[in-house]
């Protein structure tokens, strides 16, 4: 699998403070190596087909899609991130 950024998730990204930038790059590592692993907290948003939610820390997640074989990720950000995934 590989990832790809949108530009929402590029801009928000940015946005990010350097210690939730760096824990999400280590979430990004685990979503290629192990999809399942806990700490990501995967699960398929109700109502939305097709797009997911993972947490990088316990205030923040990112939002993402899964097409071939490729984690298309979307948006980033604290729990208000859920409302525009």
């Amino acid at each position: 699998m590989q990832i790809s950024r949108t530009e929402k998730f590029k801009k928000s990204y940015k946005k990010l403070p350097e210690e939730i930038k760096k824990a999400a790059q280590k979430q990004f590592l685990l979503l290629l190596s192990d999809p399942s692993h806990p700490s990501l907290n995967v699960k398929k948003m109700k109502g939305l087909a097709g797009i997911w939610e993972a947490r990088v820390t316990t205030g923040y997640r990112f939002t993402f899609q899964v097409e071939g074989e490729m984690y298309i990720l979307r948006n980033i950000g604290t729990h208000d991130v859920l409302e525009k995934p």
